[in-house]
């Protein structure tokens, strides 16, 4: 089942980390703000939440390219699944920038941050069905491995 791959690595879980990690460091940049910290951790927000928009825009392609390429049902289900829900998180995302860029203390982008990092959980656990369940993006190898 693998498709979008380089030299036999699958290329969605490699893109994937980016807007992970930019996501969830906007959450920390949000919990510093609200501990008290300067604006630095509001700027940082921004440019994480951003940066993550377009790191998942990026490791969509791929996604969509192995979407595309499963067969069996069930297993296409669930990568459906998992692709609405990084689809709504990438929009809460989005929406959440622009209010940080209309106002960089916005409450409203905050609380959208952690309903994004809820919601980049949920397809987490969704794409490691995929992979740990279904075996997506796995090389079947013989017994000698």
């Amino acid at each position: 089942m693998l498709s979008a791959s380089f030299k036999g690595h699958p290329i969605h879980p490699m893109l994937v980390v980016l807007p992970l990690g930019l996501w969830t460091f906007a959450l920390v940049c949000d919990v510093a703000t609200l501990l008290g910290g300067g604006p630095g951790w509001q700027t940082t927000a921004l440019y994480a939440t951003g940066g993550g928009v377009v790191g998942a825009l990026l490791a969509a392609i791929p996604g969509l390219i192995d979407l595309l390429a499963i067969t069996g049902a069930k297993v296409r289900r669930v990568a459906i699944r998992h692709m609405v829900v990084n689809l709504l998180a990438v929009a809460i995302f989005a929406l959440a920038f622009w209010l940080r860029w209309q106002d960089p203390a916005s409450r409203a982008a905050m609380l959208l941050t952690l309903l994004g990092v809820v919601a980049i959980g949920v397809s987490g656990w969704l794409g490691g069905e995929l992979v740990y369940r279904y075996g997506m993006g796995v090389q079947q190898r013989g017994p000698s491995g």
